[in-house]
């Protein structure tokens, strides 16, 4: 279950899937960044991590999301 929904969220929210043709180490590197929004956001209370990403776009709420003033 946990796997299936990671994977699901990386790939559909994230579009993971379509970035991994590249054989470069980049994918690997915005992976790991897709990983820390998911571990940012779910404690923050968004069960959507679709919606999570699009309410954090600004700057602003991407600070306040991790408690920086």
């Amino acid at each position: 279950m946990i796997e299936s929904t990671v994977h699901w969220s990386k790939d559909v929210v994230f579009g993971e899937d379509l970035s991994q043709a590249r054989r470069h180490r980049t994918p690997v590197v915005v992976s790991v960044f897709r990983d820390l929004a998911r571990a940012a956001l779910h404690p923050a209370g968004w069960a959507n991590i679709a919606s999570g990403r699009r309410a954090h776009t600004r700057p602003e709420a991407i600070l306040t999301l991790h408690g920086i003033p």
